[in-house]
């Protein structure tokens, strides 16, 4: 009978101890899963805010929200605001798509840091200027140099080039008309005084150059004008190069442009470095070039027209052959 009760008090005790390690891993072990769970708020806690203005084109804004949000991956919060939300933190960076949402923003965040998306060197150089990093961006596009090699590339034997532009838009060719002595071409600036004198102005432009080149100017090239001067260069059998991919569409024979891919990409970067030094990099534009071309236009007009990789290669390598790239 003794021996029973002892044995019994054994095997209690075994029993206490054996719940009690049970109880000890359980604690450690929930322990460990609220440590765990603890650290990962903290971290979602400390991401750093980045505020999206969209453009109102809903497909392209969730377009380029999901593009940052792949290339930011979880270092930052992309949370996008609406056209009636007020002033936001001073210290976030607002990313903004288009040049009226980045007017718009600019105006109600006179101290945010603001990093602009799709908008031209010309809207933007000035006012990143006045606020150096603060106020940056990715230009749209490609530089016009870029769009004139790649006339050239079109048009090996081409040497000269015809500029058609306004007294106040004017400027936008002067950077580039230094340029091209270096790459063997040369270009002619015709001003259009009025609007009853675009066709006059660019038929005299057209017999002096091999090609036409269009820069994004609104004044000259817009949809109420592009049809008019789009058939007035191809009854003189001359091309028109640039000034954007949608413009090819409608008629011009070739444009380079960035990729939105690469966009976002460069305005991760740009941000990257915004969070580490609280300046954004200059404005430039993206070094990645793609080219469109119109190949029944190059077929009426019986253009042999390279493919868009050959030409971009003739292009990059021109450009390192004189020093590299230039974003002017």
């Amino acid at each position: 009978m003794n021996e029973n009760r002892a044995s019994l008090r054994s095997q209690a005790t075994l029993a206490l101890k054996s719940l009690a390690t049970v109880t000890l891993l359980c604690t450690l072990v929930v322990a460990a899963i609220l440590a765990s769970a603890g650290s990962v708020l903290a971290q979602n806690n400390h991401r750093s805010i980045v505020y999206l203005a969209g453009s109102g084109n809903i497909p392209l804004d969730q377009h380029i929200k999901s593009l940052l949000e792949s290339y930011l991956e979880k270092q930052m919060e992309l949370v996008l605001i609406s056209d009636e939300q007020p002033g936001l933190a001073e210290d976030a960076p607002i990313v903004t798509i288009g040049p009226s949402t980045f007017s718009r923003i600019r105006e109600a965040n006179r101290q945010s840091p603001v990093l602009a998306l799709l908008v031209g060197q010309h809207f933007l150089e000035g006012v990143s200027h006045d606020a150096p990093g603060s106020i940056s961006g990715i230009y749209q596009g490609t530089p016009l140099l870029q769009q004139a090699l790649i006339g050239k590339a079109i048009l090996p034997q081409a040497t000269r080039i015809a500029l058609v532009a306004t007294s106040s838009t004017a400027e936008l060719y002067e950077p580039l008309i230094d340029q091209l002595p270096a790459h063997k071409l040369e270009a002619r600036l015709f001003v259009v005084d009025d609007d009853k004198q675009l066709i006059p102005t660019l038929t005299r432009a057209l017999s002096y150059g091999d090609f036409l080149l269009a820069a994004p100017d609104k004044a000259i090239y817009n949809p109420r004008t592009i049809k008019h001067i789009l058939l007035t260069a191809y009854r003189r059998n001359r091309i028109v190069i640039g000034p954007s991919k949608a413009y090819v569409k409608a008629g011009a024979l070739a444009s380079g442009y960035a990729p939105l891919p690469a966009m976002a990409r460069m305005a991760t970067d740009y941000l990257q470095v915004f969070l580490e030094t609280s300046k954004f990099p200059e404005p430039a534009y993206p070094s990645r070039l793609q080219v469109e071309i119109n190949q029944q236009v190059a077929r009426s007009l019986n253009i042999p027209l390279p493919a868009s990789e050959q030409i971009i290669q003739v292009v990059e390598q021109e450009l390192k052959s004189q020093g590299g790239q230039t974003n002017e």
